[in-house]
């Protein structure tokens, strides 16, 4: 992927989590983060891990052709900082 798509695609997922992060929608995110940042990540770490969550489910839609799953996407959370294998 050319520099400046993945640093787009990068950017929209922080966009994501922020936006995530701010909406409370769904509140697994919220909530992930501040167990997160209760464990010792810091406020970027903590949010790039949940991008990572975010990455995973638009892999899976994108690569797999798979609908949103909002079970699989909360799953993905609550397992946070343990990444999916997508992400191994």
């Amino acid at each position: 992927m050319e520099k400046s798509k993945f640093l787009r695609s990068s950017q929209a997922v922080m966009d994501s989590v922020d936006d995530q992060l701010r909406k409370s929608h769904p509140p697994e995110v919220k909530e992930t983060y501040f167990r997160l940042c209760s464990q010792g990540f810091s406020d970027q770490d903590a949010r790039q891990l949940i991008g990572k969550a975010v990455a995973n489910e638009s892999f899976m839609i994108l690569v797999h052709h798979d609908v949103f799953d909002l079970a699989r996407y909360i799953a993905t959370l609550r397992n946070l900082p343990r990444l999916p294998l997508s992400h191994a």
